[in-house]
């Protein structure tokens, strides 16, 4: 509830937030995102702060031992996809100026205001999701599927998909807003 009330949904336009989120959302693939939200700090820890920079220098010596860390998720997959996209968010930096230039991008640097009545309402995916999934993939990016991609959106406030009678659906709308 607190991640609901305080962080999901607002605009970020943080390189190393959205490396973090974007990280923790392909984690999270098969998994609860309260067993996520449960390693937060643990996965801050092992991946140095989400310095991507840090992490595109992580060994496959430093991998093997995050196999260890019980504060992460220890799947050899989604540990050497972090490794991963690390080096592919550097490069988009390089290309774009900022992370942040190019994921806005796919959204014409402002939100979707979305105003979904019910939570079934909500979909997996969309077109967006899916040619930012493509993208990425494209650039090198793994654990970047649409569904994952979308939940990424909403977590980082690319879409706003609080529920229109939701207390914090006018607050998220403000804050795209100011864009």
């Amino acid at each position: 509830m607190e991640y609901h009330d305080r962080e999901w949904g607002v605009p970020s336009r943080d390189d190393r937030h959205l490396f973090e989120m974007l990280i923790l959302e392909g984690a999270q693939a098969g998994l609860s995102w309260s067993t996520i939200l449960n390693k937060r700090s643990g996965y801050r820890r092992a991946f140095a702060g989400f310095d991507a920079q840090k992490v595109a220098r992580f060994s496959a010596a430093r991998q093997e031992t995050l196999m260890q860390d019980t504060g992460i998720v220890r799947n050899r997959l989604k540990i050497s996809s972090a490794v991963d996209n690390a080096k592919a968010l550097l490069k988009v930096q390089q290309e774009f100026g900022s992370f942040t230039d190019y994921i806005w991008g796919f959204v014409d640097q402002r939100p979707i205001q979305n105003r979904w009545q019910a939570l079934g309402d909500i979909p997996a995916a969309t077109d967006i999701s899916t040619a930012l999934s493509k993208d990425l993939k494209k650039r090198g990016f793994r654990f970047v599927g649409p569904t994952i991609c979308y939940a990424f959106m909403q977590a980082v406030g690319m879409v706003n998909d609080h529920q229109f009678n939701c207390f914090r659906y006018e607050p998220v709308r403000a804050l795209g807003d100011k864009g």
